[in-house]
């Protein structure tokens, strides 16, 4: 079991570490019209996951992972769908440091989601994590938080950390449903609303070379890695370990960008990592004496 754990913390650090990428990507970009860049960025996501399970699975493998992904699998792609369409849309009402701010709520709200819905303990020790990782990803962001609120930003990017925390406990609580196709789904949700907001859909060739690889391998890839580990996890955990992406976005800008992060960006990323490698060695040094030491009757 402690072995699975593992497979699945590395899993969701995948994803997180993938979808960090983001903003260096979306940086190079030309296009204008966020719904625009929804759109492609959803159409090339969906291709990779159906091109993936095709792979991975074949025709009839593909068409049955479809059947059996109930209104759990619906309900995840929904979830999904909002957190892609809320982070590309907030982008234009409010800064990103609002948007960071809002998205380490994820784990609080999984968390909570899963004490109260589900009856899922959450420790001591995790508590103290997330407020830790709050804490650290407070501080990154002191510099450059807006004081002016913007209620429709700041509204979407709550909806956002919302959505992802409510697709992190439906994927951990229905952990018997392949949830491929409902990230899938998600991403034909969100294209075709893109689709119908978008004012025109052509791009240039630069820019659709730079969606497929923000759709594709960005959006696309990221969830797939996702909906593969968080299963593994319980869903707190799993929370804790995606808020990775917010630290690692900063040093990829700045590497590709050459936009050099402020020390308070260093030092808030350092407490988050230090706070989830803390708690990562405990979970995981507890389950090992569970294993090694099985209580006696």
């Amino acid at each position: 079991m402690v072995g699975i754990e593992r497979r699945g913390a590395l899993l969701v650090f995948g994803s997180a570490a993938v979808w960090s990428f983001g903003g260096a990507i979306a940086r190079y970009l030309s296009v204008t019209d966020s719904w625009t860049a929804i759109f492609w960025r959803s159409v090339c996501a969906a291709l990779f996951l159906l091109g993936f399970m095709l792979w991975r699975e074949g025709r009839a493998g593909t068409l049955q992972l479809f059947r059996s992904m109930g209104w759990a699998g619906v309900a995840v792609g929904v979830c999904f769908a909002t957190a892609s369409t809320c982070f590309v849309v907030a982008l234009g009402y409010t800064t990103v440091a609002n948007i960071l701010l809002m998205q380490a709520g994820a784990p609080l709200f999984a968390a909570l989601a899963g004490a109260v819905l589900f009856r899922e303990r959450i420790g001591l020790a995790t508590w103290l994590a997330i407020a830790a990782v709050i804490a650290g990803v407070g501080i990154m962001v002191s510099n450059s938080v807006a004081g002016r609120v913007s209620p429709v930003g700041d509204g979407l990017a709550l909806l956002m950390s919302v959505a992802v925390a409510g697709a992190t406990v439906l994927t951990r609580r229905h952990a018997q449903v392949g949830m491929m196709p409902a990230v899938f789904l998600g991403t034909v949700i969100a294209a075709t609303v893109g689709g119908t907001m978008a004012g025109q859909l052509q791009v240039s060739p630069a820019d659709a070379a730079l969606l497929f690889v923000f759709g594709a391998l960005n959006l696309g890839l990221g969830m797939a890695l996702f909906v593969t580990g968080v299963r593994l996890l319980p869903a707190a955990l799993a929370a804790l370990i995606g808020t990775v992406e917010p630290v690692l976005g900063p040093v990829w800008v700045w590497l590709v960008h050459g936009e050099v992060p402020g020390n308070r960006t260093l030092v808030g990323g350092g407490v988050v990592i230090l706070a989830l490698v803390l708690h990562l060695a405990w979970q995981f040094r507890l389950r090992d004496e569970r294993v090694n030491f099985p209580p006696v009757d």
